[in-house]
């Protein structure tokens, strides 16, 4: 999962790329990039700037813009989730994007589930590598292409790929956003000022005063040249082959002031929180018992709206009693490695001991994937007087890896381990040292959710796409 964005037609092009990725910087914090274009009397050129790190670090300073000239540019935030995983910085600049290969840059958010085998086809065929990722794989494909225009032998690369995938190309004279024929990760298209632009939230156009136009549609390529927008179906979605956006966006990934598919994200979220007190209810619990003791504390920032919405229907008293140090910037879950995780979150939270003493806590988080956090929070919820501490889950168990774009592609590692409900409720109690566990059900989260069609393979191993590349 990472954060994309392009921009075309605007004179601050560069500036606005970064600010944007602003917005996105919660899609990825290892490394950020931007390529620009300009075009002059003195022909075409593109200038690029990758550096690890996060987006206010790099490419938001000054002199870092004011090198990308031009009025089209490309941004990109890296959550790494295929290639190797590096902490050094040159490895990290090496695999960063945007790509630039013979005037054509590309930024990608997802996974290909078949890139490997195309990677052998292609260095069988002479085709040299420079970067472990699979996205290059994608350029390539689009390099050595036939067809007579790059929109054709984009379209021609489009058929190769599988997984899932939202793309913004940028080349000489176009800009280009693409989608998975599933529509599995988003991407939105806007005007900012005279110009158009992409990205894969709402949100970035609301900090740059932009305006969302509309989503581009699974299986849709959008191509924006000479300011004019031609919208171009190179996959047809049908009922017999649904789009299947994924659910984790919902639950985790986009900001909570996102909106995708016409439903907001905070809005949702606050949804799974209620449909997780109703089960509360539905299991015998009788919440009316719980007097002025009983507190309903959030686990910062993502559990904020299913806490809300868990309180407001059990009827019990929210209390931010986690302390969020928001100079510690960035999320826990997408840093690289467990170690770097667990520090993330020790520097992130605190328990405010006044409003924990004493009080039976029902700690409410979006999801478990690991199960760390969970352990780490209960215990300083605990080490903070808490007499009992009941871990409530606002998403199913994740039982099955995720091969199209989030970091969770080591079953032997995930909390649950088990789609029995019971079974990992019991697990993640132990592992986490909470008095109770209970996650919310599968056909609850869907409902919640509100989608006709989902991609929940990380909760059901129903995966949209082949997984060519596991199984061979």
């Amino acid at each position: 999962m990472c954060g994309i964005a392009g921009i075309c037609y605007s004179k601050d092009a560069a500036i606005l790329i970064a600010r944007m990725l602003h917005a996105l910087q919660h899609r990825g914090q290892e490394a950020a990039g931007a390529v620009s274009r300009e075009i002059s009397k003195n022909g075409i050129h593109f200038y690029e700037h990758r550096a690890p790190g996060l987006v206010g670090d790099t490419l938001a300073r000054e002199e870092v813009t004011r090198q990308l000239h031009g009025d089209a540019a490309l941004g990109h935030v890296r959550y790494s989730t295929a290639g190797p995983k590096h902490t050094a910085h040159a490895s990290q600049v090496a695999d960063a994007q945007p790509l630039l290969r013979e005037g054509v840059a590309l930024v990608h958010n997802g996974n290909l589930t078949n890139h490997l085998i195309l990677r052998k086809e292609l260095e069988g065929q002479g085709a040299r590598f420079q970067t472990k990722v699979d996205s290059e794989v994608i350029l390539k494909l689009i390099g050595r292409g036939e067809a007579d225009t790059l929109t054709n032998r984009v379209c021609d690369a489009l058929t190769r790929i599988e997984g899932a995938f939202a793309l913004i190309i940028l080349s000489k004279k176009k800009l280009i956003g693409i989608r998975d024929p599933l529509g599995i990760r988003p991407l939105v298209l806007g005007r900012v000022g005279d110009g158009y632009a992409f990205a894969s939230e709402t949100c970035a156009f609301d900090i740059v005063r932009g305006e969302v136009v509309d989503e581009v549609a699974p299986g849709e390529m959008v191509v924006i040249e000479d300011n004019e927008v031609r919208r171009i179906n190179y996959a047809s979605v049908t009922p017999e082959r649904p789009s299947r956006p994924c659910i984790f966006e919902y639950i985790y990934f986009s900001r909570p002031d996102s909106e995708w598919g016409d439903k907001n994200m905070y809005l949702a979220r606050s949804r799974l929180g209620k449909q997780l007190a109703r089960e509360e209810i539905a299991r015998g619990t009788d919440l009316d018992l719980f007097g002025d003791d009983t507190i309903v504390v959030p686990v910062l920032d993502s559990g904020l709206p299913a806490a809300i919405g868990y309180a407001h229907q059990a009827h019990l008293r929210f209390s931010p009693a986690l302390v969020r140090n928001h100079y510690a910037v960035g999320r826990s879950f997408i840093e690289p490695t467990q170690f770097l995780r667990d520090l993330k979150v020790l520097l992130k939270h605190n328990a405010n001991k006044a409003l924990v003493r004493g009080m039976r806590v029902i700690l409410i988080d979006d999801s478990a994937v690991r199960g760390t956090t969970s352990r780490l929070i209960v215990e300083m919820i605990r080490s903070a007087g808490a007499r009992e501490v009941h871990l409530r889950i606002a998403s199913a168990p994740i039982t099955h890896a995720c091969f199209h774009g989030i970091d969770t592609n080591r079953g032997e590692l995930l909390a649950a381990g088990c789609e029995d409900l019971e079974e990992a409720n019991e697990r993640l109690r132990k592992a986490s040292g909470a008095d109770s566990v209970a996650y919310l059900s599968h056909a609850n989260m869907v409902r919640a959710v509100r989608c006709s069609s989902q991609c929940d393979a990380c909760f059901s191993g129903d995966y949209p796409t082949p997984l060519t590349d596991l199984q061979t």
